[in-house]
């Protein structure tokens, strides 16, 4: 029963955002708990947001609302603890705020054309939006023209009709630069693939898998499989498409997110099993996949990886920020193996966009307080991740409108949304209203914060 009870967090993860903290309860009636409880919005599953041109699909980390407010109040084995009270900051100056938006190929045509990507990329420029994370890995292909994808895939580019010919990297740095706007490629899907893809058809031996030796993630009606983060040769596709992009583009960074991770209840596969046992004098890994060492054992191989990622992106392009946009800590760890917590503490992040997509603005700020994060933000610039809508989902803007002021408030570096399309083009008002009310919140344009650019971690306050 228990083992049936934890694997339900994975499969409501991208179904479901909750609010509600449940403190005092046994671990296997809070999960059963977190799949009954639905406070945040209603469920969400993949199936229900097509993309465009190609097979259906939900937007991922960061666009899928993808946090659970379960709480493990003591023996987190992430290290993440209950959150003081939040004490506003000393202000900064206002000449530093991020101000960013994702753009994707899930649910939206942003991509798909060189004019309506210009026309996107002005409209953010006169509303005074200084950065733009677009998607450069997903559904198991590049969308941009890359050799390392060639040589392992067999195809360069992603076959959507509209990315034919064209580079849209190269467009969107080129532009967005003219514009005085930070392109920053995100790496979408990360060690994710859909199962039928180029990719994992054609390296089965890269795929890892569950104790029952089954590989299939389900999300909604797709399914998907994990390239195994342990592997040599996957690391090695991964850090050379890495190096590919930050060598040949005019880039001003890159960005992972929980993708860049691993689902606790993978690490079954062969390859991993004997490396467990090497390391462990023949020790075979624990049947429970949420056993805290061995937890640690694989997230601590995936820090390691991150670390060979940001030596490598440094060694090539020197000034290319390293961003990571996770979800909470406890999130991040417990059910990806991404523990950004020990990458900051590293210094292998330079920018951390945390995602906050939370309806209640009492839960909201208090996903802002946990230790990890005051400590991330007294060393690197840490902004919130907000979500400005799905394509089912509705966000109305006064809710957006405080979401910003908080973060303003506790003195974060900024903000960035998700995504693009919601930003306007799929609301209940008017497209010119919803800018209007952008234009207000950025009534003028300022820098966005980065360490290679003068900005400075605050220095809170001590609660008194």
């Amino acid at each position: 029963m228990l083992k049936k009870l934890l694997q339900i967090p994975q499969k409501a993860y991208f179904s479901y955002k909750l609010t509600k903290r449940y403190k005092g309860i046994g671990l296997a009636v809070l999960f059963a708990l977190s799949i009954a409880t639905v406070i945040f919005v209603s469920p969400v599953s993949y199936a229900q947001t097509p993309r465009l041109e190609v097979t259906g699909f939900s937007p991922s980390a960061p666009s899928a609302p993808r946090h659970f407010a379960q709480r493990r109040e003591q023996g987190h084995a992430s290290g993440s603890s209950a959150p003081p009270a939040l004490i506003p900051s000393r202000k900064n100056s206002t000449s530093y705020e991020l101000r960013g938006v994702w753009l994707t190929n899930i649910d939206s045509n942003v991509l798909f054309g060189r004019d309506h990507l210009s026309a996107a990329l002005e409209r953010l420029h006169q509303l005074n939006f200084n950065t733009v994370y677009p998607t450069v890995w997903n559904w198991g292909y590049t969308l941009y023209p890359s050799r390392v994808a060639q040589r392992v895939i067999g195809r360069a580019i992603d076959p959507t009709p509209g990315l034919q010919g064209r580079d849209i990297l190269r467009e969107i740095s080129q532009q967005g630069h003219q514009k005085g706007m930070a392109v920053i490629p995100w790496f979408e899907f990360g060690f994710m693939a859909p199962i039928n893809s180029q990719l994992a058809l054609s390296h089965p031996t890269w795929l890892t898998a569950r104790r029952n030796g089954k590989r299939l993630w389900k999300e909604g009606k797709h399914n998907r499989v994990w390239l195994n983060p342990f592997h040599p040769e996957v690391q090695k596709f991964i850090k050379d498409l890495v190096v590919e992009t930050v060598s040949n583009y005019d880039i001003d960074g890159i960005q992972f997110d929980d993708h860049f991770g691993l689902p606790t209840e993978f690490g079954y596969d062969a390859y991993t099993v004997k490396l467990y046992q090497k390391e462990h004098k023949g020790k075979r890994p624990p049947a429970n996949p949420q056993n805290p060492e061995w937890v640690r054992w694989r997230a601590n191989k995936i820090t390691a990886f991150m670390k060979q990622i940001f030596q490598a992106v440094k060694t090539n392009n020197k000034n290319c920020v390293v961003s990571v946009a996770p979800n909470p800590q406890r999130i991040s760890y417990d059910l990806f193996l991404a523990d950004w917590k020990s990458w900051e503490k590293q210094g292998l992040i330079e920018e951390l966009v945390l995602q906050v997509y939370r309806n209640d603005l009492k839960v909201f700020i208090s996903e802002l307080q946990y230790p990890e994060v005051e400590a991330a933000r007294q060393r690197i610039p840490v902004s919130i991740g907000i979500l400005s809508g799905l394509k089912d989902r509705y966000v109305p803007w006064g809710q957006i409108q405080n979401q910003v002021q908080v973060a303003r408030r506790y003195n974060f570096a900024g903000v960035s949304f998700f995504f693009y399309e919601t930003l306007w083009n799929l609301g209940r008002e008017q497209p010119i209203k919803r800018q209007n009310n952008f234009r207000q919140i950025f009534p003028a344009a300022v820098k966005r914060p980065t360490l290679l650019d003068g900005w400075k971690p605050i220095v809170l306050e001590s609660k008194k």
